[in-house]
């Protein structure tokens, strides 16, 4: 994950908390593994929000950001065309997420970013 790409996605959001078994599994069953099917996607990766302690001018700090979503996917990506490709539309309405999953997201946050420096 990262930096075979010079674009990144990122679809970060909150689930309702009775759903939350449902959205992990159907997130890392079906919507990833159909995601990935689609030309132009490199990588994807799951992430959960975890508290932040970080030493920031010589002080050691918990910094806490209001309504940060729980979740977030990173989507490597070949160019942002890939977002909105006809297999990416495809993907996105497959399995059970459309109907059973994203109705009970919330906070959701869509993210494009560019790569301005390659890494070494």
């Amino acid at each position: 994950m990262l930096h075979q790409a010079n674009h990144l996605f990122i679809a970060a959001m909150d689930v309702e908390a009775d759903k939350e078994a449902l959205f992990n599994d159907v997130y890392d069953n079906e919507h990833i593994p159909f995601i990935r099917e689609v030309p132009g996607v490199l990588s994807v990766a799951r992430f959960q929000r975890q508290e932040l302690i970080v030493i920031v001018g010589g002080e050691k700090r918990t910094i806490h950001i209001e309504n940060e979503p729980t979740y977030a996917a990173l989507y490597e990506l070949e160019s942002p065309d890939v977002l909105t490709s006809k297999a990416w539309a495809d993907a996105v309405e497959r399995g059970r997420w459309a109907g059973q999953v994203r109705p009970f997201t919330k906070n959701r946050r869509h993210t494009l970013m560019k790569l301005i420096q390659p890494t070494r």
